[in-house]
């Protein structure tokens, strides 16, 4: 059932039921992250590994201290400057942290999401004393991330309709990629996965060097197949010669579509490509297409993003 009170997602998510929430990144699929019951319903639903971790959603960064047992101050500086918004940090675990959501690891990922329905729904769980929810994304494991509440409906709609849980319609998510995850425990940023957060944000704002992860916990969405739709995904760059026949074609407008092609998205800015990437992905097997080619973005900042998104979907 796709609904836009929050109230009713409040009461779902309360009683231990499952609820698709709308975020500025993806579509995340919901549980009361200290319920197990709950939590177990996320990776059945999913068919998501039981060792892959999950990202805690809260109200506010002054609930991160439930959750992680410090940050490095340029962690909270970073934190303080994005949140809410497309940030997750990775600090050592409390006890609240359960395995399930960590992995069995020591760390635990937390971030307060931009969307102002599912932030209306966090801050009244935090006035029933249910400080975070679990969200990875709302579809299938490893497949195309959802970016509507149509697209969690096709994939989970059914699991959801049987197990009484609800999708939170919040309109198209506007970054489209999801959360940039830094490790926040050491004495400088590392970025785990990039996202809508970029490089140059993370520096310009704690003023420090971006270190490269040496031994590094597992999170969310970083297995070298992920994000992948049934086609086939065929990446170029600007320079490759394209053929003169493609199933379906994802490039910026500039680009000229090949003939007797199936142009899927046609991107004016960088965020428009990472806004309408899943939707393209989604639509190439709407339309039963065998291959979809994508002439990869090459500048520096939220592209890093959207090619890394892309080389995972193209893995064999």
């Amino acid at each position: 059932m796709i609904v836009t009170d929050p109230d009713l997602a409040v009461d779902v998510l309360a009683h231990g039921r499952l609820c698709a929430i709308p975020t500025e990144t993806v579509y995340g699929l919901a549980a009361n992250a200290v319920d197990e019951s709950a939590i177990a319903a996320v990776f059945e639903a999913k068919g998501r590994p039981l060792h892959h971790p999950l990202i805690v959603h809260m109200a506010s960064v002054d609930e991160a201290s439930l959750w992680v047992t410090s940050l490095p101050d340029w962690a909270l500086d970073l934190a303080r400057n994005v949140w809410p918004g497309p940030l997750t940090l990775v600090g050592p675990r409390t006890p609240r942290a359960l395995d399930s959501v960590t992995g069995n690891q020591d760390t635990v990922a937390i971030r307060v999401p931009a969307h102002p329905l599912t932030l209306q729904v966090l801050e009244k769980l935090s006035q029933r004393n249910i400080f975070g929810v679990v969200a990875p994304s709302a579809n299938r494991f490893g497949h195309v991330s959802p970016t509507t509440a149509h697209h969690v409906e096709e994939d989970l709609g059914h699991y959801l309709s049987v197990h009484g849980g609800i999708i939170l319609d919040g309109g198209p998510s506007r970054i489209g990629v999801e959360s940039t995850i830094v490790l926040a425990t050491g004495s400088h940023p590392v970025v785990l996965r990039p996202g809508g957060i970029t490089r140059k944000m993370i520096n310009n704002i704690t003023g420090l060097e971006i270190r490269e992860p040496e031994s590094a916990p597992r999170v969310s969405g970083t297995l070298e197949s992920h994000y992948a739709p049934d086609a086939h995904v065929i990446l170029l760059s600007a320079t490759d010669e394209i053929p003169d026949h493609v199933a379906g074609f994802i490039a910026f407008q500039e680009i000229a579509t090949p003939s007797q092609s199936v142009r899927l998205s046609s991107p004016t800015t960088i965020d428009e490509f990472a806004s309408d990437l899943y939707a393209a992905l989604r639509q190439a097997d709407h339309d039963g297409l065998e291959q979809v080619y994508v002439v990869l973005p090459h500048d520096d900042g939220l592209a890093e993003a959207v090619r890394d998104r892309l080389t995972r979907a193209a893995h064999e």
